[in-house]
């Protein structure tokens, strides 16, 4: 696989000259934060962050989609009739993508893509795109990526890695995808040993900043419906808000509802995120609300990532320890003391 070194100013003026064969999305400063956007004219690329406040799964999975659009206007020959609405699959190149939200797309995968069941939109958005990562220099104090699977430094779901050495990039092919990308990026020297030594320093000093321990090796152990029946449910739930933040910046979260809109005679389909921890998110025609309590809603969001999802795919959490969750929660409900507390359990 090639190796090839970048100086920074260089990456940018590459990543401009790449915009006939991909759409390029990057992380861009948006105020206090950084966000992904498509790298357009008078807009710089920032590769100087630890993690964009929303995850990058938007550009895959977009918050809300057109899937089908008609008309109820009778004199039309194609009244009542859903037509699929128009999709761009065009090529995308993500660049800047954390280790931790490409291992959370392998998470999503398994929903929407699988023997039984492959979602057409989810499944060409994805494979339209490369997926460029940015290994993690610093780790945020509250990632946790070494602890279900990842790592700053992880390869896994990513078709090429950034390595940032200081004043250049040493760009690193992973797949036949991210060799693609690399022959189109013109500029840029092979690496030399100097500079992959530097880089493979990196990816072994990063994981040993992630010093928190999670255990989730009794998950699969326990039995759901005393796991569902414990306790500790009440205590962790009495803050909670249901304000649906962790569930929006969770890059493994894949909820969605479906609704019509119309306006006059004209309808649109419409795919939208949704939440398990809203209210609504359970409730029945009938007006029956299963869930209807907001201690029942919070024990659902860990059940079914740290329980269902396990004992279901056999494939570790449906987390991939980005630490989004932990970071903006307003009432500082944490992941990693609930799975402390799940995996305990007795």
């Amino acid at each position: 696989m090639t190796d090839k070194i970048f100086t920074k100013e260089e990456w940018t003026k590459v990543l401009e000259g790449l915009s006939d064969a991909y759409r390029v999305f990057v992380p861009v400063k948006d105020g206090d934060f950084h966000v992904f956007k498509p790298l357009d004219k008078g807009k710089r690329p920032d590769f100087d962050f630890q993690n964009t406040r929303m995850s990058p799964k938007s550009m895959v999975y977009p918050q809300s989609e057109r899937m089908f659009e008609y008309t109820l206007d009778e004199n039309d020959p194609d009244a009542n009739i859903l037509k699929e609405s128009e999709k761009d699959y065009s090529p995308r190149a993500i660049v800047g993508i954390r280790p931790c939200d490409a291992h959370a797309f392998q998470i999503v995968k398994l929903n929407f893509d699988n023997p039984e069941y492959r979602d057409p939109w989810w499944v060409q958005h994805f494979e339209s795109a490369t997926l460029v990562g940015l290994g993690c220099n610093e780790p945020c104090s509250t990632c946790f990526c070494t602890r279900v699977g990842g790592g700053p430094f992880n390869e896994k779901g990513l078709d090429a890695l950034l390595y940032d050495l200081g004043e250049s990039y040493l760009v690193k092919g992973l797949t036949e995808k991210g060799e693609e990308f690399l022959k189109k990026a013109q500029g840029g020297t092979e690496a030399d040993d100097a500079a992959k030594k530097k880089a493979k320093e990196l990816a072994e000093s990063a994981p040993k900043k992630i010093d928190v321990s999670i255990p989730t090796e009794k998950l699969k152990d326990k039995v759901i419906n005393e796991l569902f029946d414990a306790s500790f449910w009440d205590d962790v739930g009495f803050a909670c808000l249901n304000c649906g933040t962790c569930t929006y910046l969770c890059p493994t979260c894949w909820c969605f509802d479906i609704q019509d809109e119309v306006l006059g005679k004209e309808g649109d389909r419409i795919r939208n995120w949704d939440s398990c921890m809203f209210p609504l998110f359970t409730l029945h025609g009938s007006g029956h609300n299963p869930r209807d309590r907001k201690v029942q809603r919070v024990r659902q969001r860990f059940m079914h990532k740290l329980k269902y999802y396990v004992d279901k795919y056999n494939n570790g959490v449906q987390c991939s320890g980005c630490g989004r969750c932990v970071r903006y929660c307003p009432v500082n409900i944490d992941i990693r003391q609930v799975c402390e507390l799940m995996n305990a359990y007795a």
